[in-house]
């Protein structure tokens, strides 16, 4: 494959047999693209790691910061620090990768590795409390999302750099699937380091970090072919605009509007909703006027290319949807119902839930070899179609299920992702020139992080009108069971539904706080205690929670049979890049 940066292989050579002297191999040495895949795997481990170990840990960092998550003036801030770092990955990946084409795709991720260890030390220095200590957090992780973005965008161009098209499936696989297994192992990291100390949740990033970018710095080189041009800055700023409003629209959209359950109507996220998709449409025009495009779509006529960033999306969606679903269900019902504390929540939640890690990580390396020897479309589609029986299965489920089956059900999920990951990856990668694998692997990235976004606002949307029809008759029965006066009960169940949820994916008992010390003074001291205790919220949302998945999971079921459909998509046979052998796409 073509250079533009040579390095003497025999002087490489001589260097690694000096005694005394580091070896650090050369680029064309036989063990380098096995340096590139670890470095590059452990930069896609960090940066998705970090997309969701703040999910989990947020009942503890709000403790640690002073404030209170159900305080309707504070739900900005919680959705901000779930959204912002996926946010921005999403919005810069395509640029970023496209710098990488053209300054060097191994330049860029080195930055990245860089500024990601140093805004992860900045955040666990937080000195604010309150509003002011949310902030930080915030804009802090913004500027963390651009360092995981530039890691992001060009890990799968290094590797396609790298290896051989024979290779090609396996390498990619081990990159993605420590990738999608990051944003789970980041729940169970969470849950365990949130219950010593919030701050540590940022620390772990640190030594990782320093080890990667020293590691990165030293021993990976530039083997792409590097395609000088100039930015087009027209494109990145209205694709920059045109998304953010669309997804900050979509965040916003969840939240109460007046006397509305969710804000679909609040003439602010309409207008996001609305001029983020006008932006976006002119985005499109100027891509296909400009001479160096930011976002070539021109690499969409390929229907390979085409329906394999369908098919992350679509996928990315799913998965993203599983994971908030699955967090809501543990740390909100099934464990205070098996006599968990809510503190404790967080660190079993991502413990009950490592099967779904499991599945990915035996998938992944495995269905990346086998899709070098046999293609990769009927992988793909086959871990689609695993998926969808997952959660056909789940749906199937009760509430409080038992734990075997629900562990089996979760790995087959897991088991089907990872059958798909690499397969996937493979077919959008190997679709395009070498000279275009950086925006390539930044436009699949942008699709898997803004599907990560919409799954959220799509999802949290869906089970919010799900529970809204039975939630407020149970929420009153329930509490005037317990001898709550009925205009008080009335009052409570009256509130949006958006709240209870967020109480249930914080994992607390919200009862106290919407009651208040002076209903429940008044009532008798068993009937208080029953209200606060561990068992009666589970208990009162587990129906209308039901009534929310069965919505949920259904339209998972046709987003992955529609992800499986689009896997199947055959591409055109391509004129490889010098030094390739000819292949038929994948």
């Amino acid at each position: 494959m073509a250079t533009e940066e040579t390095t003497e292989p025999a002087a490489d050579v001589r260097a690694a047999r000096r005694p005394g002297r580091t070896p650090w191999i050369g680029a064309d040495h036989p063990r380098y693209k096995w340096v590139a895949l670890t470095n590059t795997t452990l930069g896609m481990l960090l940066a998705t790691i970090n997309s969701s170990i703040v999910l989990i840990s947020l009942p503890g960092i709000f403790t640690g910061i002073r404030l209170d998550p159900l305080e309707p003036g504070n739900v900005s801030y919680l959705l901000w620090m779930l959204m912002g770092y996926m946010l921005v990955t999403a919005v810069l990946v395509v640029a970023l990768g496209r710098l990488g084409d053209m300054w060097g795709r191994v330049r860029i991720y080195n930055a990245g590795f860089l500024i990601f260890t140093l805004t992860s030390v900045v955040l666990s220095l937080d000195p604010f409390q309150g509003a002011a200590g949310a902030l930080w957090l915030i804009g802090w992780r913004i500027a963390q999302a651009v360092g995981g973005a530039m890691l992001m965008a060009n890990s799968a161009a290094i590797l396609t750099d790298a290896f051989p098209a024979r290779q090609r499936g396996m390498a990619l696989g081990v990159n993605m699937v420590a990738g999608i297994a990051g944003s789970f192992l980041g729940l169970v990291l969470g849950g365990a380091l949130v219950t010593w100390n919030w701050r540590s949740v940022f620390w772990v990033n640190v030594p990782i970090g320093l080890i990667g970018t020293v590691w990165a710095y030293k021993s990976l080189r530039e083997t792409g072919i590097r395609t000088p041009g100039r930015m087009d800055w027209w494109g990145n700023v209205t694709f920059a605009v045109g998304l953010t409003s669309l997804l900050a629209g979509i965040t916003y959209g969840i939240q109460p509007y007046g006397a509305h359950t969710m804000g679909w109507s609040n003439p602010w996220v309409l207008a996001g909703l609305i001029g983020g998709v006008v932006v976006l449409a002119a985005f499109c025009v100027i891509e296909t006027r400009v001479a160096e495009p930011m976002f070539p779509l021109r690499l969409f006529r390929d229907t390979a290319f085409a329906g394999g960033n369908a098919a992350a999306l679509l996928g990315a969606i799913a998965r993203g949807g599983l994971q908030f679903m699955l967090i809501i269900w543990l740390q909100g019902i099934w464990l205070p119902l098996h006599g968990y504390d809510y503190a404790d929540t967080p660190l079993w939640a991502g413990i009950y839930m490592l099967p779904l890690t499991v599945g990915f990580l035996v998938a992944g390396p495995v269905s990346g070899h086998l899709s070098d020897k046999y293609g990769a479309r009927l992988f793909a589609a086959a871990g689609f179609a695993v998926m969808a029986a997952s959660f056909a299965g789940l749906l199937a489920l009760p509430t409080d299920f038992g734990y075997g089956l629900f562990a089996f059900l979760i790995f087959l999920n897991g088991l089907g992702g990872g059958l798909f990951a690499a397969p996937n990856t493979s077919i959008i990668m190997s679709s395009v020139p070498a000279e275009a694998r950086g925006a390539a692997s930044g436009m699949r990235a942008t699709f898997q992080n803004a599907g990560m976004v919409l799954s959220m606002g799509v999802f949290f949307s869906l089970m919010v009108a799900g529970l809204s029809g039975s939630l407020p008759h149970t929420l009153t029965s329930g509490l005037t069971a317990q001898g709550v006066p009925a205009d008080a009960a009335h009052s409570v169940a009256g509130l949006p539904p958006v709240g209870v949820l967020f109480a249930a994916f914080l994992g607390y008992n919200p009862i106290q706080h919407l009651l208040g010390t002076d209903i429940l003074g008044g009532l008798p001291q068993a009937n208080a205690e029953h209200l606060t205790g561990r068992e009666f919220f589970p208990h009162l949302i587990s129906g209308p929670f039901h009534d929310g998945l069965v919505v949920v999971f259904s339209l998972a079921i046709v987003m992955s049979l529609a992800a499986a459909a689009a896997s199947l998509i055959r591409g055109r046979l391509r004129t490889p890049a010098s030094g390739e052998a000819r292949v038929e796409r994948p």
